[in-house]
């Protein structure tokens, strides 16, 4: 491990990790740390070369940020915990649910995506076209290079085999906006390779947490705490 995570942490009892998106720090969850808070031990961490975790040398993709993870929970004694992952943090909870699944008792992905192509081509190809011009440069400035890292993650990143989903055996929740950047055809693949998943489109766009937190939190405690989802109507 060549880097420690900046992870903000709130409240007690069983951990509850919490993974924002691409370009963004643990300030996009504001709106969910003090109510989860109320409930568990809230970890808002900071992924490889965002907000105030260091780039480092290691490579900068979504597999070294699941790895990354483990060892950030090791290093806090957490064996177990509830995953939740926003955006490019969902792909990541995808990746570590895959790789580490002993180490989740519940997992939330919100508007993740297994491929590039599960994006709104529309925006889909903004980024592909800045990627590109980026990359075509002979130099790049130190904060260009940065842009190019980021956008290189959702223009290549991830890669996941719908069919692998069918290993995770942790009860999980899909959620999105209907009006996301995830194509909801995508989310509703998501949502129906993963064995008993919870899927719930919610009013409201990508980013649902921030503009309407009142709905996405509820939704997020009432999966955690089992008042939604197959295990509710026992």
């Amino acid at each position: 491990m060549d880097i420690h995570l900046n992870v903000v942490e709130r409240g007690t009892g069983f951990p509850l990790v919490l993974l924002h998106g691409n370009g963004e720090d643990h300030t996009y969850f504001e709106r969910q740390m003090e109510p989860f808070a109320r409930r568990w031990r809230v970890l808002a961490v900071e992924t490889r070369g965002h907000g105030s975790s260091p780039r480092g040398t290691a490579p900068f993709t979504l597999e070294q940020f699941a790895d990354d993870l483990r060892d950030c929970l090791e290093e806090r004694g957490i064996r177990k915990c509830h995953l939740l992952g926003f955006s490019d943090g969902g792909n990541i909870a995808i990746l570590f649910a895959l790789k580490y699944p002993q180490y989740l008792d519940r997992l939330v992905l919100n508007g993740a995506n297994l491929f590039p192509e599960g994006v709104v081509e529309e925006e889909q190809k903004v980024y592909e076209a800045r990627w590109r011009e980026l990359g075509a440069l002979p130099v790049l400035t130190e904060a260009e290079r940065r842009e190019w890292e980021l956008l290189d993650l959702m223009v290549t990143q991830p890669q996941i085999d719908p069919a692998a989903l069918k290993a995770l055996t942790m009860p999980v929740l899909v959620v999105a906006g209907e009006k996301d950047l995830i194509r909801e055809d995508h989310t509703r693949l998501i949502a129906a390779s993963i064995p008993g998943s919870v899927l719930r489109i919610l009013p409201g766009d990508h980013f649902i947490a921030r503009r309407n937190a009142e709905s996405f939190n509820e939704t997020v405690l009432a999966f955690l705490e089992g008042r939604d989802g197959p295990e509710a109507a026992l």
